[in-house]
Formats: structure tokens, sequence, C-alpha cells
């Protein structure tokens, strides 16, 4: 059975991280044992799952439903050792947490506290930056995210979804008015996101699928959504973002949401990102079964 099992982990690992070789080092074996492996997973399946060359691994359509199957299979038992062992397993040592500066201010740094009540023994770090994190290089045990991922082979696990808002003072649209469409745009301070994907921050884009583009022009331009909040609030113009950042703000009635006649962008959503390691650590399990908590009672913060 020992062996069965580790023929499909080796096959899934090889498929998420690219080859034989990748999927070899990461299990702690050589690569020749690794194809033996998975030599025998097909033998016994009497199945071809792979097509193999010198330069890559490619699905057979067998091989993409043994896949799926396969995948589903290794996180129900992680998931099984993990619940089993969660009573006896000691959260503590060192817990480095990557997030993005605004995120990480306004929705992680208050629910701390408790976790920290909860787990005496751990320590976290929180590493605050808007920068992508690679989590390998750079030593990180886990991320928490906001927006439309990457493809990678890191674990994923979605915890809400992020909706768009355009916002300004009561002050700046007293004086300059309110914009009903998105033509009206070019007759406003429009603060800028340097980090966007879109034209950085001197094109705001609309649509579900991101396919209206907006040329826009303002007095501000940060690669911080906090800090073009706070220009809003102080009636610096429109700002157009995520709206758990704008969410104080908006409640305490100092931003006012402004709806034009195009969709807002989809932003994706907030997600923990962790090694692709089939047990995590019970420290980086601890947090994110924590998140799993705690994210959802954010929902106007982070949703609206």
């Amino acid at each position: 059975m020992a062996d069965r099992l580790m023929g499909i982990e080796v096959f899934v690992r090889a498929m998420a991280e690219g080859g034989l070789s990748a999927a070899s080092r990461s299990l702690g074996m050589s690569p020749a044992m690794a194809a033996k492996h998975l030599d025998a997973l097909e033998a016994r399946l009497n199945v071809t799952l792979v097509h193999r060359t010198t330069r890559k691994l490619s699905l057979t359509e067998a091989g993409q439903r043994f896949l799926d199957q396969s995948t589903r299979l290794l996180e129900e038992i992680a998931d099984a050792e993990a619940d089993a062992s969660a009573s006896t397993i000691v959260v503590e040592g060192l817990l480095r947490i990557a997030l993005p500066v605004s995120l990480g201010t306004l929705n992680i740094a208050p629910i701390m506290p408790a976790f920290s009540e909860r787990y005496p023994s751990l320590t976290v770090e929180l590493g605050l930056n808007d920068r992508f994190v690679d989590l390998m290089e750079e030593g990180w045990d886990m991320a928490v995210r906001a927006g439309h991922l990457r493809d990678s082979p890191l674990i994923v696990r979605k915890l809400a979804p992020v909706t768009a808002v355009i916002c300004a003072s009561p002050d700046y649209l007293n004086t300059h008015g309110v914009p009903r469409g998105v033509a009206d745009l070019k007759n406003h301070a429009c603060l800028g996101y340097t980090l966007s994907s879109n034209g950085g921050g001197k094109v705001w884009r609309f649509g579900l699928q991101a396919d209206i583009p907006v040329p826009v022009r303002g007095l501000l331009y940060a690669n911080n959504g906090g800090a073009l909040v706070a220009a809003a609030v102080a009636g610096q113009g429109l700002v157009y973002g995520p709206r758990f950042i704008a969410a104080p703000a908006l409640r305490e009635g100092r931003l006012k949401v402004v709806k034009l006649d195009a969709p807002l962008v989809d932003l994706g959503a907030i997600y923990a990102v962790t090694h692709p390691n089939r047990r995590p650590a019970a420290k980086t399990r601890a947090w994110i079964d924590y998140l799993i908590e705690e994210i959802p009672k954010q929902r106007f913060s982070l949703s609206g």
C-alpha cells in the first residue's frame, strides 16, 4: 500500500512541479527511483498516464482524469492525518507570514492577539510588502495574498472575495461634482496605483473582464492603496481599488461611494498560499484554520 501511495504522490508531484527531477528532489529520492515508482503505477493500472520526453511530461487523457482524482485523494489523506494528529502536535516555533501592507494592517494585525493567545508558544513575523514575494527564495512559511494569483505549484486556499469600489471625500464631491459615467473621469483627479498591471495607475479598467480601459490623470500616484485612500479622504481626488482598504473611511463617512455607468473590475479574492508540500507544518495549518474562521467575519470590509 505504501508503494502504491508513493507512486501516486510521485505522479501528482511531477505534474505539479514540471518533471520527475523536481518531484524527486522535493520527495527526497533519486530521479531514477521516482521514474520506477511512476513506471510501477502505470504498470499496475495498465494505462499510460504521461508521455515522457527529455524535456517535459505531458498528460494523456487517462492521465488527466487520474491526476484530478489522485490530487483529491492525497488532499483527503493529508487532511485526515492532520486532523488525527492535531490534538497531540504542539504549535510552536516561528511562523513567517508575507502579506500586502494594507491587508496586513487593516485586516490581519487586528486578529493577531487572539491567535497568539490561542497559541502562546508560537512567535509570528509579519512581512508587510506590496511587491510579489517568493516564498521559497525568501524563506516565508506562507503568504496571504489579494487579487488574481499567478499559476504556480503553491497550495492555495480561497478565503474571501474582494470587490472593488470608487470613492471620494464628501468635500471633493461637493466641490468638483459627482461623476456619473466613465466619460466624466477626464474632468476629475484620479489617484493612481503604480503597481497596477493596467497602465500603472494612468488607466482605470472597467468591465468584469477588465476590457474597458479609461485613461485618467491626477496629481498623485503611489504604490500603496492605503496611501491613496488617505489622500482621497483629504480631498485630493477619486480612488479606485479594493473595498477592504476604504472600508473604515466608508463606515465613518469620510469617503462616499461613487457609482458609474460601467461594471467595476473583478479584483479576485483573498487567498492563503503555502508551499507545495502534502503536509503543511502544524504552525502553518493552525494559522490557515484560524484565517478560515476569522476572515468571513470581516465580510463588509473585504467584499462590501
